[in-house]
């Protein structure tokens, strides 16, 4: 994968980890299951973000395994549709993983 390619999904990995991070500090107090699960997310999409800037041969099963913890991060955050911080991360969840499908495929990405 050519490197402009890659800033595409590095943009998406980032706004996720950034949007779940956020909602993560919000649901803090109140709503703990959805503090954890963004918080797992905003991991797993910095961790994401670092296997594809240095274009690692395992980018596939880290988008993966990234999509799973995405759609759970989506869904908890869909049970609050009140909390707009909730409703930004949970699209920003769908959106990457729309993008990491694109590429969770490939094999050897270069």
């Amino acid at each position: 994968m050519p490197h402009q390619q890659h800033q595409a999904i590095l943009d998406i990995a980032t706004h996720c980890a950034y949007e779940c991070e956020h909602c993560s500090d919000a649901c803090l107090g109140d709503m703990p299951d959805c503090a954890k699960v963004c918080r797992d997310c905003a991991q797993m999409c910095w961790t994401t973000a670092s296997f594809i800037s240095r274009a690692s041969r395992f980018i596939p099963q880290i988008v993966n395994a990234c999509i799973a913890v995405c759609e759970a991060c989506a869904e908890e955050c869909e049970k609050y549709p009140d909390n707009p911080h909730c409703q930004k991360c949970a699209e920003a969840c769908r959106q990457a993983v729309d993008q990491y499908r694109k590429v969770s495929n490939l094999a050897g990405v270069a």
